[in-house]
């Protein structure tokens, strides 16, 4: 039987040494990746995986798509599906920055607690990579969703192309809000039932009073792994834990939700060798991780 290769397209100067070792842990063969890799100069490497094998072997070929730039990697995952013509492609994924399988595991963690559907949510940071896709796995569920940013034309943007991509009859309302005046955050969180800090690293979005001032929270999820805290009074280790002066509601952490963001990476690398047709982006692999924590559960 052929063996499984995965190629592994980073548009940084080296491949990263994470997504390596999650694709050999995930069963790959053989790794084979490429450094610093343009849309413009990409035609080539896809034939080259396309072309080697053919029938039911396509489907031992695979390719992942990282870097730490995830608009240049969305480019790079447009310009591998172009190259495909007809049943000639083999399965490709892309998790640049680990935006897809940290989005996915922070809403599915948050949907232990809350029924998404009608659910009051607000992302915080909302128009970075996880930030946009948080808000697009939510409203997919029928949460209503504001997305907000230190300016509101931003925030507004980004509803705008979720609304855009998502079906208005089967998807949560989307809006935005600015948090860069006095009191705007807390009136944003008056009513949040679920809030998730998707902003940089070691930067606070939310203090332990703005928190309180969110009196039917039920649960926060801090994606920053950096001091100080997103989310001030949630630990980047807190899986479900009670936040400090909040009892009502339970805090995850970065490394809180790493778990099931990294049993999804590893499941996600597998499903690419189940056939040769496969594009997961963030709704696929939302999929792939509800389907591991119900296992878990």
């Amino acid at each position: 039987m052929p063996k499984r290769i995965l190629f592994q397209f980073d548009c940084d100067p080296q491949p990263s040494s994470f997504d390596a070792v999650v694709a050999i842990d995930a069963g790959v063969e053989h790794l084979i990746p490429f450094a610093g890799v343009q849309a413009t100069a990409i035609e080539s490497l896809v034939h080259g995986a396309m072309f080697t094998r053919g029938g039911d072997d396509l489907r031992n070929t695979a390719i992942f798509i990282g870097g730490s730039d995830v608009s240049s990697a969305e480019a790079l995952l447009r310009r591998v599906t172009e190259t495909f013509f007809g049943p000639v492609r083999v399965s490709v994924m892309l998790d640049a920055n680990g935006c897809n399988t940290t989005a996915a595991a922070a809403v599915v963690a948050a949907a232990r607690h809350v029924t998404l559907a009608g659910a009051s949510a607000v992302v915080l940071g909302g128009t970075g990579p996880v930030g946009q896709r948080v808000a697009r796995l939510l409203a997919t569920d029928g949460a209503s969703v504001t997305v907000t940013s230190r300016s509101q034309s931003r925030a507004q943007t980004v509803c705008d192309q979720i609304a855009q991509q998502l079906s208005e009859s089967d998807s949560g309302p989307l809006r935005a809000a600015e948090t860069a005046a006095p009191g705007s955050l807390r009136k944003v969180l008056s009513d949040a039932q679920i809030v998730i800090a998707c902003g940089a690293a070691g930067v606070q979005l939310a203090s332990s009073d703005d928190l309180r001032s969110a009196t039917d929270l039920a649960v926060a999820v801090d994606l920053n792994a950096v001091p100080p805290a997103g989310l001030d009074g949630v630990s980047v280790t807190d899986k479900a834990a009670k936040i400090q002066e909040h009892s009502a509601s339970v805090g995850y952490g970065a490394v809180g939700v790493g778990g099931l963001k990294m049993k999804t990476h590893r499941a996600a690398i597998q499903s690419l060798f189940e056939s040769n047709d496969k594009v997961l982006d963030a709704d696929e692999i939302f999929a792939l991780a509800k389907s591991v924590d119900a296992k878990s559960g």
